[in-house]
């Protein structure tokens, strides 16, 4: 009991120190944390939306868009593959959830089924008597890709959101199909909904000079054509364009896209990685001469004519930008497309007026329940009261620190928690101290009562500290949101409260022992 090793005395009053020194920012404005010298620590801990005030948006992913997609590119490799397998067929095309096709000759359908494992073996076969066969994906590919595309949708939101400069943006799965975005310090989020809103899948494809816009629109375009409208009508260009559906280069070979200047006027320049490099230069080696359709969400920014070969893996997206949409294009080339589009269900907008509110409330609401806890146990305690409060103190810059280091998100919950967890700090103190007067009763000595109030004492403090841990860490694993705040601060705290009230209330009252040499408990 009255034995503490130096390394371990060294080790809390580190822990202390740190723990006021990370805690210290947090005390005052940002303006003056970024003038303190570089040595200082600067990290503050995040507020949430409810304390900063901000905009709360719920996405959802077209998933269904996705499995589209797939029917169509399925239905443009099936096509390839009869043609290069000499298979008869008609009425080739997509029918709700499946493709399908009539074979002219039934004896080739063991050839056609080779055909489509070959472009994908988790694809389910049908054929029916009339020499209809219908082709769709498996359940299990169908679940696999709507959940990939929901992973590949959440990381593009947050290059996206990270792009803008948003700090401390919150975002996170929801259900199957949803996404959550809070972010902090913003109240007019129309700008990061434009953002969010575009697919921005870029892809360069040919122009059919031959086809006739007017039949396409009757519904009459070539074979492996597909008529798209042009992003802006501009006096002298046409509104649509028939292109090829064969994609030449995609988006997803870029390696970099910034907005620049070319003859005055805002474009976009483009960086493709060599793969990219080496496809867009044979592609405009073949095609001198020819116009190509620079194709953004399915329509035409531009439609230049290839002059030369490009073969240096970059170029120039032009048309008629602004600084503002140069910019914004730029920026989603650089975070990537999305795999399917995004809907904005839910959005709610929370002013910083009312942020600070819930600041000031909730922390005059903290405030009164630590002065009244710091009096209850001076009046019941005395000296020890004292040194539990002075634990408290260390516990609760401790558990700032953390949070703070961690970057962990403070919400009115979390304050909450903090609040509670300055009652379960001292509770722990209580025990002991409870346990220390039974001993002196029971007329043990003074060192033999205060070894065995820590010792008897520490079991329920465990008990009590590890349930409390338990069900902090399973609101936090089925909890979301502001439960998730709350269980955070309430785990720390119950970790920060075990080392403040048994090892820094110990090591107060060692130290008081061994400098006063008391003859009675002042408790």
């Amino acid at each position: 009991m009255l034995y503490f090793p130096t390394w371990k005395v060294a080790l809390i009053l580190a822990v202390c120190a740190l723990g006021v020194i990370f805690t210290l920012p947090n005390a005052f404005s940002p303006q003056t944390v970024d003038s303190w010298p570089g040595l200082l620590p600067k990290h503050q801990v995040s507020l949430g939306l409810d304390l900063r005030g901000g905009s709360y948006l719920l996405l959802e992913v077209d998933t269904a868009s996705v499995e589209r997609d797939r029917l169509n590119s399925l239905v443009d490799e099936l096509r390839t593959a009869l043609i290069a397998r000499r298979i008869g067929y008609t009425n080739l095309g997509v029918a709700g959830d499946h493709a399908q096709l009539k074979l002219l000759d039934a004896s080739k359908y063991d050839d056609l089924h080779d055909a489509i494992l070959k472009i994908d073996p988790d694809l389910a076969i049908a054929s029916q008597s009339d020499g209809t066969v219908t082709v769709k994906p498996t359940a299990e590919a169908v679940q696999a890709r709507q959940r990939s595309a929901v992973e590949q949708s959440i990381e593009i939101v947050r290059r996206r959101i990270d792009e803008t400069g948003t700090r401390e943006a919150t975002i996170q799965r929801e259900g199957d199909k949803r996404i959550l975005v809070e972010l902090p310090g913003i109240s007019n989020p129309e700008h990061v909904k434009a953002l969010l809103g575009k697919t921005a899948r870029l892809t360069f494809q040919m122009v059919d000079t031959k086809a006739s816009t007017e039949d396409a629109r009757a519904g009459h375009a070539p074979p492996g054509d597909e008529l798209l409208p042009a992003a802006e009508n501009r006096p002298g260009l046409p509104s649509a364009y028939v292109v090829r559906r064969r994609i030449l280069v995609s988006g997803d070979m870029l390696t970099d896209a910034q907005p620049t200047f070319q003859e005055n006027e805002p474009v976009v320049s483009f960086k493709f990685d060599s793969v990219g490099a080496r496809r867009f230069a044979e592609a405009t080696k073949d095609n001198v001469g020819k116009p190509f359709a620079i194709v953004l969400d399915n329509k035409v920014i531009s439609a230049p004519v290839i002059r030369e070969p490009i073969l240096g893996g970059q170029g120039v997206i032009s048309g008629s930008f602004t600084v503002q949409s140069a910019n914004d294009l730029a920026l989603l080339l650089r975070a990537g497309a999305l795999p399917a589009p995004l809907t904005v269900i839910e959005e709610r907008s929370i002013g910083p007026d009312l942020g600070a509110d819930s600041i000031r409330e909730g922390t005059t609401a903290s405030i009164v329940g630590v002065a009244l806890v710091v009096v209850f146990m001076v009046v019941f305690y005395g000296l020890f009261g004292l040194f539990a409060d002075i634990a408290l103190f260390f516990n609760l810059c401790i558990m700032m620190a953390s949070l703070t280091l961690l970057g962990a998100t403070l919400t009115l919950p979390g304050i909450a928690g903090i609040a509670l967890t300055m009652g379960m700090a001292v509770d722990a103190n209580v025990l002991i101290y409870e346990r220390i007067r039974e001993e002196v009763r029971g007329g043990r000595s003074l060192i033999s009562s205060l070894q065995a109030g820590f010792e008897r004492a520490f079991g329920t403090i465990l008990d009590s500290h590890v349930t409390t841990l338990v069900a902090g860490a399973l609101m936090f694993w089925l909890g979301s949101g502001p439960v998730k705040g709350f269980a955070v601060t309430l785990s720390l705290g119950v970790l920060t409260s075990l080392f403040s009230a048994i090892l820094v209330t110990r090591l107060l009252i060692v130290t008081w022992l061994r400098r006063f040499k008391p003859k009675a408990i002042p408790i």
